[in-house]
């Protein structure tokens, strides 16, 4: 079963065969909220790393540009984009209520209700706060879902507009968070083929209670079967017997906001754990997480001190040193060395 469930997986994330457009947009919407590649990719569209058969941020860069795709906080907080149709949804499953604002708060909204959009400059020429005080204000009222970041292109200014503005015909209280998480967590159970209610809440960022709730009125209606101290949709786990398991044979180096690895995390972050180095990427080996890119952040290229991975792989050292240089400069961020031993 454990074949089965990896190899359906690579199947449904893209790794398999790379997605053409209107499977990489089908992708993408189960799979939000999308975000940046970690740590550089800052201001850059989202992109879903090695699924699609194009160039995936610049494809995203032309839907950013025609608000096909909507900025928000989502995830507790993290910026993430969605397709602007799921709008409604993300925002009855996220939405942090604020029914005691603070002044700066306040302030700031009636001011952008008042004069209509904009930026943060024009803020604090009109009201004299610091853009530091400014900042986290709008922030808090975007997870509320009462104002929206336009952030239709790269530039750093931007305007913030009403949220109703915006999105006129989105309801706030169309769903509730239930409602909302049981929709999202069909996505997710597709994607993930198999899940337990820890990757859910890794990825997510919403409490386990919630989490557990809605996957069990999903077990209750027979939409999700429990299996091996998890969860299925009831039709995978139903023609699981039939499916013919494609072995794949490869090497990925995640970004850490990887769609895998954000509903990996929870162990991920554990088992990987270094006393001196940052976890860069972590190594999909054949479908299964088993090593990590270690070494230190920095504006540009990354250090790479050193890559760990599970014994039963330590032989395939120029393979797993391939798929690192894809994703990092082989000039410019040289691995220094490879299972504590220096790389000569």
């Amino acid at each position: 079963m454990f074949e089965k469930i990896t190899s359906l997986r690579m199947e449904r994330q893209f790794l398999h065969r790379q997605a053409d457009a209107a499977a990489y947009d089908a992708l993408y919407r189960d799979v939000s909220p999308v975000q940046n590649v970690y740590w550089n990719g800052f201001g850059d569209p989202p992109s879903i790393t090695f699924r699609a058969a194009f160039n995936d941020i610049e494809y995203n860069r032309r839907r950013q540009s025609s608000r096909a795709l909507a900025k928000g906080r989502f995830q507790n907080g993290n910026l993430g984009w969605i397709a602007k149709e799921d709008m409604e949804l993300f925002a009855c499953l996220c939405r942090k209520p604020l029914d005691a604002p603070t002044y700066m708060q306040s302030v700031l909204l009636s001011l952008i209700e008042r004069e209509g959009p904009m930026n943060i400059g024009l803020m604090k020429e009109m009201t004299g706060y610091l853009v530091k005080e400014i900042t986290p204000a709008l922030h808090r009222l975007q997870e509320a879902f009462l104002i929206y970041e336009d952030q239709y292109d790269g530039e750093w200014d931007r305007g913030w507009y009403r949220f109703g503005e915006m999105f006129p015909d989105v309801r706030l209280d169309r769903w509730t968070r239930q409602e909302a998480l049981i929709q999202v967590l069909k996505r997710f159970a597709y994607r993930s083929v198999w899940f337990d209610a820890d990757m859910a809440k890794s990825f997510y960022r919403l409490p386990g209670k919630d989490i557990k709730a809605a996957i069990a009125a999903l077990v209750a209606d027979k939409t999700l079967a429990e299996t091996a101290n998890g969860y299925m949709l009831q039709s995978d786990f139903d023609a699981m017997p039939l499916y013919c398991a494609i072995e794949y044979i490869g090497v990925y180096a995640m970004h850490r906001n990887d769609f895998l690895v954000k509903s990996n995390e929870h162990f991920l972050k554990v088992t990987h754990k270094h006393s001196e180095y940052d976890i860069l990427q972590y190594l999909l080996i054949d479908g299964v997480f088993a090593g990590a890119v270690l070494g230190h952040f920095k504006n540009g290229p990354y250090v790479i001190e050193d890559i760990t991975v599970e014994a039963a792989h330590a032989a395939r050292r120029d393979e797993i040193l391939e798929a690192v240089y894809r994703v990092n400069s082989r000039e410019r961020s040289p691995v220094r060395r490879f299972l504590g031993e220096d790389i000569v």
